[in-house]
C-alpha cells in the first residue's frame, strides 16, 4: 500500500550522535587543539570552566535540532507519539475501476434506498482511479433524513468495504469542535482530535470519519469570549486545499488530512451555517418502505446466520405494523436481537 508523508515535520536522524559521543568528541577536539598551539595541560586534563562551555555548546546544538524539526515545542511523549509518522502513513487504495463496483455493488445491495449517495461515493472512487489516485478521494457529504434509516450504519459499512477504519463522533454528546479538530493546551481536556487520534491508531490515512446528528452540536465559549462551533471547526477540514496543510491545535504542527472521508448525518439542516452547507450539499435520504425492511431483515438475519422461520417470524412482526414510518432499522435489529438471544439461550435442567 502507498504511503504519504503526513506529518509536516522533521525527525531527526536515529544514526545521529548521542549526547555522550558529542560531549566525548567535543573534549577530544579541544585537546587536539591544545596540543596543536602547544597548550596543552597536564594529562590533557579538562577543567570544569571547560566541561560548562562544552554543555553550552551540547545544549545550543540541540536546540537547532529541535527547532529545525519542528517539534521543539513539544514535551517528550508527544515526540514519541508522533514517531509513527517517520515513515509517512498509509493509504489503503481502491485498485481499478472493477473493485469501484464490487465495493458500490455490495453497499447498494444491503441497502438499496441509500442509492443516491452509494452513487456519488461510486463515482468518486472510479474518478479516482482513473486519475491515479493514491486513495480514493471521497468528497464530504451530508445525509439528511429521519432518524433509523441507516445513515450511519451506511457510513460504516463505506469503511468497512473500503478496508479502513472508522472514527464516530457524536455531536449530540460533543458540544464543540474540540472533538474533531482537538483543543489546544489550556483547556481541562486538551488533546488531538478523534480523527487524528484514528489515524494515529491505526497508521491509516484515510479513514472514515461519520459525524452524527451534527445539526444537534452546541457551542462553547471560553473565559476569553471565543466561541467554538463544531460545523465551523470542520470547515477547514472538508476543503482538500486547506486539509492537505492543516494545523492541529493540540500539537501546533500541520498534518494532511486532505485523504479522510468525511461523512455527516442530520435529521433536518435547521441551524447549520451556510458556510459549511455549501461545501456539503445536503443529500435527502427518502423514508424507509416496507419493502426496504423487509429485505434489511433478510440481509442482517442471513448475516448473522439465523434460521430461516425465524427471521421470517420477524418478518410477519414487520408486516402486521402495516406502518414503514413506525419501524426503524434499529427496531429490526433489535428483533433479530431477540430471536438471536433466544436461540442460544442456554437449556435449564
Amino acid at each position: 500500500m502507498p504511503r504519504i508523508k503526513f506529518a509536516d515535520v522533521r525527525f531527526p536522524d536515529p544514526n545521529a550522535p548521542s549526547v555522550f559521543d558529542i560531549e566525548h568528541r567535543l573534549k577530544q577536539h579541544l585537546i587536539n587543539f591544545r596540543e596543536k598551539m602547544g597548550k596543552c595541560k597536564p594529562d590533557n586534563q579538562i577543567s570544569d570552566r571547560d566541561r560548562r562551555n562544552i554543555l553550552r555548546k551540547i545544549a545550543a546544538y540541540r536546540d537547532a535540532v529541535s527547532r529545525r524539526s519542528g517539534m521543539g515545542h513539544l514535551a517528550d511523549k508527544d515526540r514519541q507519539r508522533l514517531e509513527m509518522f517517520r515513515d509517512g502513513a498509509t493509504l489503503v487504495h481502491v485498485e481499478s475501476e472493477h473493485r469501484a463496483d464490487e465495493i458500490a455493488t455490495a453497499i447498494h445491495s444491503e441497502m438499496p434506498w441509500m442509492a443516491e449517495a452509494t452513487e456519488r461515493i461510486w463515482q468518486d472512487m472510479r474518478a479516482s482511479v482513473r486519475n491515479g489516485d493514491a486513495a480514493p478521494r471521497l468528497k464530504p457529504l451530508l445525509l439528511v433524513g429521519p432518524p433509523g434509516i441507516g445513515k450511519t450504519y451506511w457510513a460504516r459499512a463505506l469503511a468497512q468495504h473500503l478496508m479502513v477504519p472508522t472514527s464516530a463522533i457524536e455531536a449530540t454528546g460533543e458540544p464543540a469542535s474540540f472533538s474533531v479538530t482537538g483543543s489546544q493546551r489550556g483547556w481541562g481536556s486538551a488533546g488531538p482530535g478523534k480523527p487524528l487520534e484514528s489515524i494515529m491508531a491505526s497508521g491509516v490515512a484515510n479513514p472514515v470519519a461519520v459525524v452524527d446528528e451534527i445539526e444537534k452540536a452546541g457551542t462553547v465559549e471560553s473565559t476569553r469570549g471565543q466561541r467554538f462551533n463544531l460545523s465551523e471547526g470542520l470547515l477547514p477540514l472538508l476543503e482538500r486545499s486547506t486539509a492537505k496543510q492543516w494545523s492541529c491545535p493540540y500539537y501546533r504542527i500541520s498534518f494532511d488530512m486532505s485523504w479522510t472521508t468525511w461523512i455527516m448525518t442530520a435529521n433536518s439542516v435547521d441551524g447549520l451555517p451556510a458556510p459549511f452547507l455549501s461545501r456539503c450539499p445536503p443529500l435527502t435520504i427518502p423514508p424507509l418502505s416496507m419493502e426496504h425492511l423487509l429485505g434489511f431483515s433478510d440481509h442482517l438475519g442471513a448475516k448473522r446466520n439465523l434460521p430461516l422461520a425465524a427471521v421470517d417470524a420477524v418478518k410477519e412482526v414487520i408486516e402486521a405494523i402495516k406502518a414503514p414510518q413506525l419501524v426503524s432499522l434499529r427496531s429490526v435489529a433489535r428483533m433479530l436481537d431477540s430471536v438471536e438471544q433466544a436461540i442460544n439461550r442456554p437449556l435449564l435442567h
